[in-house]
């Protein structure tokens, strides 16, 4: 099976999907694939814009996973026969790690990144339950001897360097764990479906940001700890022609400071916890024809990095009208 998918906006035309899967004939348990592919980790990030809910991914997805896509090999385990499929998948890859942000590999280290997934199971005629475990290894390249890590004294959170010649090179860590679950009620209207997603791990980044580069920063490097997660509530109304949802999302860049804690040492902008709820309604026409209008109420920790002491205004209201071909 070979894919191919672009993007056409205001911005230029850009590969989304360029892959190779080949198929195992005779047990029908393994596939191959090999090229630009979605990486196999969390069920958010994986969900495409044709069928996604909400607008947007939450904020976690869109800075730890940009682009969602890399260029990589991958293995699959997922029954296939006819009258022998099982609930289990399982896929592990390797990636280069910049993904379509990324302009060219800049280094030898990939991204080991691996999902098991249990499809929807009925629990009962009006009951389904599914979920997953993600886990992803990898890293990139250091271009200077300076590590930053979180470190106290006298009560003060701040960044320690580690100045050590031999980090020149070596790789900064990025390893994040993940589980998520869906659980859905089939009924007269519809269904309703509630989702719930957790990552933790480590993340790299600079001073002031902990987005994945698509080029090697040549600033010191920065290490943090992080979690977040994201939780959907969706309920058709009326008839399955109507959908409303509410969605809160988090993601703490740094879980070893917060509030205050944050700007009056070396910490920045890019320690700041953001959490954000959404709601909203869709209208579907068609299977492939739908419009929906959202809004997100975003916040931010209060600290004493200047321009964040309070919330910022930054709100966002959506109408959007989507045709799937």
């Amino acid at each position: 099976m070979f894919t191919f998918q672009f993007d056409a906006t205001e911005r230029g035309v850009f590969v989304r999907d360029m892959f190779l899967r080949v198929y195992e004939p005779k047990s029908q348990n393994l596939a191959l694939t090999m090229g630009l592919v979605a990486r196999p980790f969390g069920f958010e990030v994986n969900l495409s814009s044709s069928y996604r809910e909400t607008p947007e991914r939450g904020r976690m997805s869109q800075i730890l996973m940009p682009t969602e896509r890399d260029l990589g090999a991958m293995i699959t385990y997922e029954s296939q026969k006819q009258g022998h499929k099982s609930p289990l998948k399982f896929d592990i890859g390797l990636f280069n790690g910049e993904g379509l942000s990324g302009t060219t590999d800049f280094d030898s280290y990939k991204d080991l990144i691996s999902r098991l997934t249990v499809k929807p199971l009925n629990l009962s005629k009006t009951v389904f339950l599914s979920g997953g475990l993600s886990f992803f290894n990898g890293g990139w390249r250091q271009a200077t001897k300076y590590k930053y890590e979180m470190g106290e004294q006298n009560g003060n959170k701040y960044f320690v360097v580690d100045s050590s010649d031999s980090n020149i090179g070596d790789k900064a860590p990025r390893e994040y764990y993940g589980a998520d679950v869906q659980l859905g009620f089939r009924h007269g209207w519809g269904k309703t479906e509630l989702r719930a997603e957790y990552w933790q791990g480590t993340q790299p980044g600079t001073s002031t940001s902990t987005n994945n580069p698509g080029t090697m920063p040549l600033t010191p490097t920065y290490i943090r700890n992080f979690n977040g997660a994201f939780f959907y509530f969706l309920q058709n109304v009326i008839n399955q022609n109507w959908e409303v949802m509410a969605k809160y999302d988090w993601y703490d860049p740094n879980t070893k400071a917060e509030n205050k804690e944050i700007g009056p040492t070396n910490l920045t902008a890019a320690d700041i916890k953001f959490s954000t709820f959404g709601f909203g309604i869709t209208r579907y026409f068609s299977g492939n024809f739908k419009v929906l209008a959202y809004y997100d109420i975003v916040r931010n920790e209060n600290t004493a990095v200047q321009g964040f002491n309070s919330d910022i205004k930054d709100n966002i209201f959506t109408l959007r009208m989507q045709v799937r071909f």
